[in-house]
């Protein structure tokens, strides 16, 4: 179990190698979980990282929900198969028995945004498209879900905004719905959160600003529709997402900074008429990420959010 201790951005920012757990499909095993690695695009060199729970109750009758994550790191570090996201989703499979597919997408700043929004749309054509036994055999394709933490949570919302623009092109994967854990908003106005929580341990201001200058287009501003979901009242294609259906997860801690903002976009997506479940509650930054016993309640929230959309 990962110590219940809050990690430091500034530690982070040296790019010092994470602790990486490599994939287990031992079909003879013990673990919950299996997990294995695919290729996505070689001449980016992105990847995929595959979930299934070993025990796969009633699969003759039915298949199972499919995640699509995104994994955090304020779009300029970490990876799919990090520890700290490894134990997280292994975690949440086993606890909602579905299949999970977490990408491994290109970095900032060396490949600044829109790059992971584009290679997180290359993931949902290659799900759409591959013969990959684990996809075919047990992923509902009518049952998608954009699930990313922190910077991931940023990601599974502009990405659900582009998939919303293109859904017909995506058939037969249909996104039932978004989760956003954390999601990592800003904007140039500063929040009553960011300002109270400017000297947060784990997520000051100073490198909220920084990440976002490295990872954003070169010359945009903290009110780009990248990082401030408000900007310009909102993406046009909410109302596609609207009219296909789709349900939104918002998740948030009161010791957040970014936590005005998260909250801002769940109010904004329900005054365009989306429905919008949120869950928030005392804690840090992305802490069921951190301490896997934080996680638990979580997962249930999470199980509770894919049934009802089902």
């Amino acid at each position: 179990m990962l110590c219940n201790v809050r990690p430091r951005i500034s530690s982070w920012f040296k790019r010092d190698p994470e602790p990486c757990f490599p994939a287990d499909e031992d079909p003879n095993g013990t673990t919950p979980v299996l997990s294995r690695d695919v290729t996505l695009d070689p001449s980016k060199k992105t990847w995929l990282r595959l979930y299934i729970p070993r025990k796969r109750d009633n699969l003759s009758s039915s298949k199972l929900p499919l995640i699509m994550y995104y994994h955090g790191g304020g779009f300029i570090f970490s990876s799919a198969d990090s520890a700290a996201h490894d134990i997280f989703l292994k975690g949440l499979v086993e606890k909602i028995g579905a299949m999970l597919i977490s990408l491994d997408y290109r970095l900032a700043p060396e490949n600044r945004l829109p790059a992971a929004y584009d290679d997180a749309m290359d993931c949902l054509n290659w799900i759409k498209n591959t013969q990959d036994k684990w996809v075919r055999e047990f992923a509902d394709f009518g049952n998608v879900y954009l699930f990313g933490t922190s910077a991931g949570g940023n990601l599974a919302y502009n990405a659900g905004l582009r998939a919303a623009s293109i859904a017909e092109n995506l058939n037969p994967v249909k996104i039932t719905g978004l989760i956003l854990h954390h999601p990592y908003f800003s904007g140039s106005k500063r929040t009553l959160s960011e300002e109270r929580l400017k000297d947060d341990s784990l997520l000051p201001l100073d490198s909220i600003d920084k990440m976002f200058d490295l990872c954003l287009p070169k010359g945009a501003d903290h009110d780009h529709e990248y990082c401030n979901p408000l900007a310009n009242g909102g993406s046009e294609h909410i109302a596609k997402m609207k009219g296909l259906g789709w349900r939104v997860f918002v998740s948030g801690c009161f010791d957040d900074p970014l936590v005005d903002a998260i909250n801002a976009c769940g109010e904004m997506l329900e005054a365009k008429g989306i429905e919008v479940v949120k869950y928030f509650g005392d804690g840090f930054h992305a802490m069921e990420l951190f301490n896997p016993s934080y996680a638990l309640p979580f997962y249930d929230a999470i199980k509770a959010f894919m049934s009802t959309s089902t």
